[in-house]
């Protein structure tokens, strides 16, 4: 089994929910709590899903928000089932590999 972790963002639903609609609603939310992005950040911070994250913004969008990790971004791990290798070492996979096989041809001398 393979596990593989999923995650959603959630930053412009909590901010309509606190009444905050435009990114410059937050810009001076953050700026109080010592944190300084140029609106470009805020909006691609708003807009997409980042894959990486200073804590300390973590933190402040968390108390700017008042809610908890896992209302902001939900975590799942989803696990799926491995391929398995058709390597021919298995029982079973020698017929699938000869089925994969091409025929051989056959030349017929024209009579």
């Amino acid at each position: 089994m393979q596990r593989r972790i999923e995650y959603t963002w959630r930053l412009r639903e909590l901010m309509a929910a606190g009444g905050m609609h435009n990114i410059s609603d937050l810009i001076p939310q953050l700026k109080d709590r010592g944190i300084e992005l140029s609106a470009s950040q805020i909006y691609r911070l708003v807009g997409a899903k980042p894959e990486r994250m200073n804590i300390a913004l973590l933190g402040a969008l968390l108390d700017v928000l008042d809610c908890t990790f896992e209302e902001l971004c939900p975590v799942a791990v989803v696990a799926t089932p491995a391929r398995l290798a058709a390597n021919g070492t298995n029982g079973g996979s020698s017929d699938r590999k000869d089925a994969m096989r091409p025929r051989r041809a056959r030349i017929h001398r024209p009579e």
